[in-house]
């Protein structure tokens, strides 16, 4: 009962993105390794990015729409939106944060430019400019 909720969730919903877009664009996450992370582990062994992937993928080819893969080391959490520095060694975030700044895993600073926004819609913003 569990898996045909989420498998009907995964349908409607990419349903309403290849209807309310002409291009898509997902990240190749490593999901395997992220799964040995404890932070994440437990969240990602129940989640359908896999079969998440290839419903987007058939549905962008039915419709005619446009996916775009970032590729799996592209630094969309790790790349300022604003000013483009990317952030290396030491001063990247990980899911626990950044403890040499002191930072939270949710929060993105650029130390160059003093850019402060959420480390989601960053990436967002990254994705949007990988798309264009």
């Amino acid at each position: 009962r569990v898996a045909n909720i989420q498998h009907d969730t995964v349908q409607k919903f990419t349903t309403k993105l290849v209807n309310d877009y002409d291009q898509i664009v997902i990240e190749d996450l490593n999901v395997k390794q992220m799964q040995m992370i404890n932070v994440a582990s437990k969240g990602l062994q129940r989640s359908l990015f896999g079969y998440f992937r290839q419903v987007l993928t058939y549905k962008c080819e039915w419709y005619g729409k446009k996916r775009i893969l970032a590729d799996r080391f592209y630094p969309s959490t790790q790349r300022c939106s604003r000013c483009g520095y990317v952030k290396k060694a030491d001063d990247k975030i990980t899911l626990s944060g950044n403890k040499k700044h002191g930072t939270k895993h949710n929060e993105y600073i650029c130390y160059k430019c003093n850019f402060a926004c959420d480390r989601d819609v960053n990436a967002v913003m990254n994705l949007l400019t990988l798309a264009k």
